[in-house]
């Protein structure tokens, strides 16, 4: 399985922590940062895969991070004014596999749902959501078994997004057509999640969602979100 990790952006939200390094070089303890204990972690549970880390901001820092870790490391050098669209494009053909997972390199999951869901295959597209969260700032209101619509500005919805999305073949194609047509659009400024949304809108695209409550996870988006995590990586 290919993973797709993206990591270019600043992290102005923990500033000043991240003036001089990105939040997902944060250190969890003495041996592991958020990227390494993720890039890790998925190795541990899948031995083949194929792990593509898109890094911008400090690029050589998290390149000088991960050189060991027997990753693929491509490079958004706009990521200064690009959002994830961008960074997912510049590894496209990435996209081209029978089966990826996206995920934001500011997350940390606890191992049972790394080897329980992240290192399966899928055959269908889905994101993971958790609707024991109710302040995610990316939030997902649903129908039936499906999403059908994902959005930061959601007064009402059913869970919170866990900046995790499993693609099959067919839709990491279907993704790549439509990050193409954003990007050459100059809408780069945009979530690559937004253009998932665009689909579902214009192409009735079924994407479907699994519920993770009750699994051991956060986002590092402030200081609390650090010491939260170092409390899911003991888990």
């Amino acid at each position: 399985m290919t993973y797709i990790i993206l990591a270019a952006g600043k992290g102005t939200s923990l500033q000043p922590l991240t003036i001089k390094t990105p939040k997902s070089l944060y250190k969890l303890d003495r041996h592991s940062t958020v990227l390494q204990r993720m890039v890790r972690t998925i190795r541990k549970f899948d031995h083949k895969a194929e792990i593509v880390v898109v890094a911008g901001f400090m690029y050589d820092h998290v390149l000088r991070e991960v050189e060991r870790e027997n990753v693929i490391v491509v490079r958004n050098p706009f990521y200064a004014t690009t959002s994830s669209i961008a960074s997912l494009w510049f590894a496209r053909k990435y996209l081209e596999r029978d089966n990826v997972t996206i995920l934001s390199s500011d997350i940390v999951l606890e191992d049972r749902l790394i080897e329980e869901i992240i290192c399966q295959n899928t055959d269908k597209p889905y994101v993971l959501v958790d609707s024991g969260k109710t302040t995610g700032k990316y939030n997902v209101q649903v129908q039936d078994d499906k999403i059908c619509v994902m959005s930061k500005a959601l007064s009402s919805f059913f869970a919170q997004y866990v900046c995790v999305t499993k693609l099959d073949a067919v839709s990491a194609r279907f993704l790549l057509e439509e990050i193409d047509t954003m990007v050459n659009a100059e809408m780069y400024d945009q979530l690559f999640e937004d253009a998932i949304v665009q689909m579902i809108f214009e192409n009735d695209f079924d994407l479907y969602y699994k519920d993770v409550k009750g699994y051991a996870w956060t986002e590092v988006d402030t200081v609390d979100d650090l010491i939260k995590a170092r409390e899911v990586q003991k888990q």
